[in-house]
């Protein structure tokens, strides 16, 4: 992945329905560019869907865990880029300490999180997770 495919993500991760024209003209390149490029990733397996982000109160049924992130060498930039394609990654955070990275994660069962944790550990340059599932905040 290159810069402009991370570029691509990013924008997606905040809209996913922006059209291929506003993504085109907000990355500076054709549409033929944004649509191979999506196809490519999409081929790949780095984008794996697009789905609507709702306000965390908004559903009090989805689970949400976080997962620390611990990467291998100087694979940083590649772990995140693949993490920011994952759909069940609701936010990611650089950090200090045991962990690299910490990813906030969001799923609509049990299930569905076992599938999440699958596919994160299966990225190259994860040395290490450990994940925690979110029960309560307290204001």
């Amino acid at each position: 992945m290159d810069d402009l495919d991370q570029a691509l993500i990013g924008l997606l991760r905040q809209n996913a329905r922006l059209s291929v024209a506003d993504l085109a003209h907000k990355l500076k390149v054709s549409r033929g560019t944004i649509t191979n490029r999506m196809r490519k990733l999409e081929d790949q397996q780095i984008i794996v869907g697009y789905t609507v982000r709702l306000r965390p109160d908004a559903n009090t049924e989805r689970i949400r865990a976080w997962m620390g992130v611990r990467v291998e060498g100087n694979q940083t930039r590649r772990v995140i880029a693949s993490l920011l394609g994952e759909p069940g990654v609701a936010a990611l955070h650089d950090t200090n300490g045991r962990w690299d990275l910490l990813a906030e994660l969001e799923a609509g069962s049990m299930g569905e999180l076992s599938q999440i944790l699958e596919r994160i550990r299966l990225i190259k340059g994860i040395a290490g997770t450990e994940t925690s599932i979110h029960l309560a905040t307290y204001r």
